[in-house]
C-alpha cells in the first residue's frame, strides 16, 4: 500500500515511516512537512492511504482535507488523521470533512509504537482499497 505522510515534524514522520517498514506491502510515495506540500503531492502520487496532521503550518489539516475531498483525483483517498488534539470539536469537524479515522498521537513511546503498528495491521493488512482485487 502506497502511503503519504502530511506532518510538520520530521522525528514524527521518521518514527512512523520506521514502524511501518515492518508492515508487509508498506511503500512510502512521499512525506510533506506542510498542507500546501501535501495538497500537491497527493494528486500526482495517487496514494492509497494519506496520514495527516491537523497542526500543520500555513494550510491545516482540515484545509488539506477539505481539499482532498474536493478534488476528483483524491476525493476516495483514505485519510487517517493523526494530532495531538483530543478536543471534541477537532474530531466532529474532521469526520465531518470526510476523515476516514481519527487516532490522538500518543506521547509515550510505548504506546505510540502500539498505535503506529494497529493503523498498520489495519489500514494495510485488512483495509481493502478501491480498484485493488
Amino acid at each position: 500500500m502506497r502511503v503519504l505522510i502530511v506532518d510538520d515534524h520530521p522525528l514524527f514522520r521518521r518514527g512512523l515511516v520506521q514502524l511501518l517498514q515492518v508492515i508487509p506491502g508498506f511503500q512510502l510515495v512521499g512525506e510533506a512537512a506542510g498542507g500546501a506540500e501535501g495538497l500537491a503531492l497527493a494528486p500526482a502520487l495517487r496514494p492509497d492511504l494519506l496520514l495527516l496532521d491537523l497542526n500543520l503550518p500555513k494550510v491545516n489539516g482540515r484545509e488539506v482535507l477539505q481539499a482532498i475531498r474536493a478534488h476528483h483525483a483524491t476525493r476516495s483517498l483514505p485519510v487517517v488523521v493523526l494530532t495531538t488534539s483530543a478536543e471534541p470539536f477537532d474530531v466532529d469537524a474532521v469526520y465531518e470533512l470526510g476523515a476516514n479515522s481519527y487516532i490522538q498521537k500518543p506521547v509515550e513511546f510505548e504506546r505510540f509504537v502500539e498505535a503506529v503498528r494497529q493503523i498498520g495491521l489495519y489500514w494495510l493488512s485488512l483495509n481493502q482499497v478501491p480498484g485493488n482485487p
